[in-house]
């Protein structure tokens, strides 16, 4: 039942200083500014790409101040889509999940979700805005064993399970799978990252706060447009490559030049290496 990744939600402190700095370094622009009573917040959404990105400043009591009294500035919440909201509502009431609905927003509790917050939104259409081409993936890292909660996961979202794809990676130090929506017609999946080496930084991560929301990617259609803005302004990004400079194929923000936000970039179509379709892959 679920279409694409759709968006992020992001606590910060100052809502305006950081539209400034994610319409710098990504070219996001503001679509609007609205409230969240779920998270007792006021939201400054960016046109990022085909997706959005939710910077949320708390105004009282609530998840989004919670959060940051907890963890400081970061990535709170995971975005998902889907055709019929109502059907998933349903979905959910019939498997006894509780969930939030907050206006055209339905929110699941991490305890439901193994430490991921998500918001699934009805899906629409949206022009790109900027080099960014859309949102794909956030990854929940885990303590947990990631076939249960694929198992979980599917029942939940009414995904099948013969189009994931499992993953691993000895660089990083972990195992798992994609949960691919709509292979190979689009990318859009939740990562599931089981850790294996808790001296790498995602073991680290997952010592500290146990099953969580760790990182998201998105795809670029102009990665020499934002490989630019993140040298000009001086901004720490790990290449994929040897050269931060020349890498044709993308890299990782470092959380503190997205106030909070570890952002994973990849040129278009690169992704599919990792994800069982390497035949997809255009040359770079």
């Amino acid at each position: 039942m679920l279409d694409r990744c759709d968006r992020v939600q992001i606590a910060v402190q100052d809502a305006a200083r950081a539209a400034q700095r994610f319409g710098r370094l990504l070219g996001a622009e503001v679509a609007r500014r609205d409230h969240s009573r779920h998270l007792a917040a006021r939201r400054t959404v960016l046109a990022v790409g085909e997706s959005e990105f939710e910077l949320c400043e708390p105004d009282g009591a609530g998840l989004a101040q919670d959060f940051l009294a907890r963890r400081g500035e970061g990535l709170m919440t995971a975005g998902y889509c889907t055709a019929d909201l109502d059907g998933m509502a349903r979905r959910w009431q019939g498997l006894g999940v509780a969930y939030d609905r907050d206006g055209e927003q339905l929110y699941l509790a991490p305890d439901t979700t193994f430490g991921l917050p998500l918001v699934i939104s009805g899906s629409t259409y949206r022009p790109r805005v900027g080099p960014v081409s859309f949102l794909y993936e956030t990854t929940n890292t885990l303590a947990s064993d990631w076939r249960r909660v694929a198992a979980v996961y599917a029942g939940l979202f009414g995904l099948d399970p013969s189009r994931f794809s499992e993953i691993g990676s000895e660089r990083f130090g972990y195992v798992g799978t994609l949960t691919l929506f709509d292979p190979p017609n689009r990318l859009d999946r939740i990562e599931l990252s089981q850790a294996t080496d808790d001296v790498q930084a995602m073991g680290r991560f997952v010592k500290k706060h146990g099953d969580s929301l760790y990182m998201c990617y998105v795809e670029t259609h102009d990665w020499p447009a934002i490989r630019d803005r993140l040298l000009e302004a001086d901004a720490r990004y790990t290449p994929r490559g040897d050269d931060a400079a020349t890498d044709p194929d993308g890299g990782w923000v470092h959380p503190r030049e997205l106030h909070g936000l570890l952002l994973g970039v990849s040129r278009t179509g690169l992704a599919w290496e990792w994800s069982g379709r390497k035949d997809l892959v255009p040359k770079s």
